[in-house]
């Protein structure tokens, strides 16, 4: 997937600097023939970087165009227009655009252009799954085709017979036509081809199921349209390359495509292509089970879906809403998602219908220009003119009947097809994203650690030594003696709480600490811890207890003993001698909240903001030069919340501070 995101960065480097190139050209002083030319350009090249921007300039040629009254401009305006609506799913506009550029072709006698129009308008059809009408077009580019002469159209008909057999379930027909087509484009040494005709293939083993076979194929087909750089069939492969390895229950290589599909979507802007990778993301997750992921999918499809008006991506969402409804057993709001579906398919039905009329007209005229390229006879071409009016009135009588089943049939082949959609890039970014800053994080413990041991270890131990030295040579007199074995005494307290509190953050870093929570009695632990540190005579100060006699905390006690020594220690750090450091609780309905709080230096806003960091931690020394690592306050906050508590300080320069944290009453942890 990385190397597929280079590569198709890179192309995207290339089309911008074409971009640039024809955005000045378009600043400079053009005749309106050219500048309709540089318009339709720079159209083409922004389909892949800016989506939007290319339907906006291709609207600016086609008025410029339709101005100037110039039908040769308009031509390809509208060529332009109809084939972005296509890849917008917008099929019903892409016919309407088909028909005029029709209209045009007939009027000019162009029987080359006729063919193309012919084409499109059946690959149109095809889409919206009235195969009937595709096959029919389809069948017409041939005929014309045939008559020009023209191997490349005709192996492109055959390639879009194919791919209609292939969509009815007749595949060894498709096939036929399939490599018909290989075999034309192979004489004209023409290899644009071959990629399609194997997309088409790798579909047809896949849904023959024979999954490792289609594999194989639209991998082929992948490397071809790399080659080749087609970059329009590139996401629609990536999307059957993820349809496989779904049917397969590889759902991470699954995802891993439509990843892929979703980076040349999002660089281009295509919503209908995004809506499509959330719709195909929703199917996994439901095919997963995973109800409630699939339905975000699902319904961001459809939002997508409905902004760009492609109204047949839109009812395969609400079917599939209407599924996953099922599956919850909300049935009620099943019915109401298939009466929506419903809804919008005859709303198809009769924006389809509008276009009908019109389409047999072109139609009858169609095939005035194919008999007369065909050299018929004139009894042959009024029996045909006569058998297309009768099928015109016969259309009239049953289209509403014919049209809402070919559209719910459209709607259930497209909800079948579409499974080919992704979202998850960015999951998978984020999650490579996390694993980096943990790193990062880790290594700024490992050198956390190295620095206390290197550090703050030593200088007690060289302090030691150097007194055991000189009461070895007799060098010290008893006031000297007194003097270094109380500092000597000092130190070594803060060394031992920072052994202790090595030792539990390693633990805890190494995950064994494993909570034993059970009743302890709050005002009695800040009492224990009280006595502990007056009897070390580390500073003069007076200790004061208001927690409340009867507040009991369900907690495990040697973590919350830690959290009581390691703040009265600190407040007893920064706190003047003659200073007091008192504790209060506070009932807070589902837990208590305790305090610890002294009249010392206080703090900064910018030290509060950092007290409590991961790796790094803030350390300063107290009012009697006492050292500090940082890890004591870290360890508070790691076992509060280990605890299922929280906490805060409140703290000002010159007016002491106060520490914060709650504990649970009962066994809710």
């Amino acid at each position: 997937m990385i190397v597929s995101l280079l590569f198709a960065g890179d192309r995207f480097a290339l089309a911008q600097r074409v971009i640039d190139s024809l955005e000045k050209e378009l600043k400079s002083p053009l005749g309106d023939s050219q500048k309709i030319k540089t318009l339709i350009a720079l159209s083409e090249e922004y389909q892949y970087i800016d989506f939007n921007n290319s339907i906006q300039l291709a609207n600016e040629a086609v008025e410029l165009a339709t101005q100037k009254n110039w039908n040769w401009a308009l031509s390809i305006g509208l060529e332009r227009k109809s084939y972005l609506s296509s890849i917008n799913g917008d099929f019903l506009s892409a016919i309407i655009f088909d028909q005029d550029l029709l209209k045009l072709a007939i009027n000019k006698g162009d029987s080359s252009k006729l063919a193309d129009c012919l084409n499109f308008l059946g690959f149109d059809y095809q889409e919206l799954g009235e195969f009937d009408e595709a096959y029919y077009y389809f069948s017409q580019t041939y005929r014309i085709s045939t008559a020009l002469h023209d191997s490349s159209k005709i192996a492109r008909a055959y390639l879009n017979l194919g791919s209609v057999f292939k969509e009815l379930g007749q595949f060894e027909q498709a096939l036929e036509y399939l490599k018909l087509s290989g075999k034309i484009s192979s004489l004209l040494k023409d290899q644009s081809g071959e990629p399609y005709i194997l997309d088409e293939e790798g579909d047809i083993y896949q849904s023959r199921g024979q999954l490792e076979k289609a594999k194989s194929v639209l991998l082929h087909a992948l490397k071809l349209t790399r080659q080749q750089k087609q970059l329009i069939l590139e996401p629609n492969i990536f999307k059957k390359l993820a349809l496989v390895a779904l049917k397969q229950d590889k759902f991470k290589e699954a995802i891993s495509y439509y990843d892929s599909a979703n980076s040349i979507y999002s660089k281009s802007n295509n919503k209908y292509g995004l809506s499509q990778v959330k719709l195909g993301l929703g199917k996994i997750f439901l095919k997963q089970e995973k109800l409630d992921s699939a339905l975000g999918f699902i319904e961001e499809s459809r939002t997508i879906a409905k902004n760009i008006n492609a109204k047949n991506a839109e009812a395969a969402c609400l079917t599939l809403l209407a599924e996953l409804a099922e599956r919850k057993k909300d049935f009620e709001k099943a019915l109401l998602y298939y009466k929506s579906a419903k809804k919008l398919s005859d709303s198809l039905v009769s924006q389809e219908t509008l276009t009908r009329a019109f389409q047999n007209q072109l139609r009858f005229e169609t095939e005035n220009r194919d008999t007369e390229i065909a050299e018929l006879t004139s009894f042959k071409y009024q029996q045909l003119r006569a058998m297309k009016q009768e099928e015109f009135v016969r259309n009239i009588l049953v289209v509403a009947i014919a049209l809402t089943a070919i559209v719910l049939f459209t709607v259930y082949r497209s909800g079948q097809r579409r499974l080919r959609i992704n979202r998850l890039l960015l999951d998978h970014q984020e999650e490579i994203k996390q694993r980096a800053i943990e790193l990062e994080q880790l290594n700024k413990v490992k050198d956390k650690f190295f620095s206390i041991i290197s550090h703050d270890l030593r200088s007690p131990i060289n302090s030691l030594s150097a007194i055991l030295s000189l009461m070895e040579n007799k060098s010290l007199t008893n006031e000297e003696f007194n003097r270094l074995a109380k500092e000597l005494r000092i130190q070594f307290s803060t060394t031992k709480t920072l052994i202790n509190n090595l030792l539990d953050w390693a633990l805890l870093q190494m995950d064994k600490l494993k909570i034993q929570p059970e009743l302890v009695n709050l005002c009695d632990l800040a009492n224990q811890n009280y006595a502990l540190l007056s009897s070390l005579h580390l500073k003069e100060v007076k200790f004061i207890n208001r927690i409340n006699e009867t507040h009991v905390g369900f907690v495990d006690t040697n973590m919350i003993n830690l959290v009581f020594r390691n703040l009265i220690m600190n407040s007893l750090k920064f706190t003047e001698t003659g200073g007091e450091i008192t504790s209060d609780s506070f009932d807070m309905g589902s837990h208590y909240e305790i305090c610890i709080g002294d009249n010392g230096v206080g703090m900064s806003e910018e030290v509060k903001n950092t007290i409590f960091e991961k790796p790094i931690g803030y350390s300063t020394r107290g009012t009697a030069n006492e050292k500090g690592t940082g890890l004591g306050l870290i360890l508070c906050k790691e076992f509060v919340e280990r605890n299922g508590g929280k906490i805060r300080v409140e703290s000002e320069l010159g007016k002491g501070s106060k520490f914060y944290f709650t504990v649970l009453k009962s066994s809710r942890l």
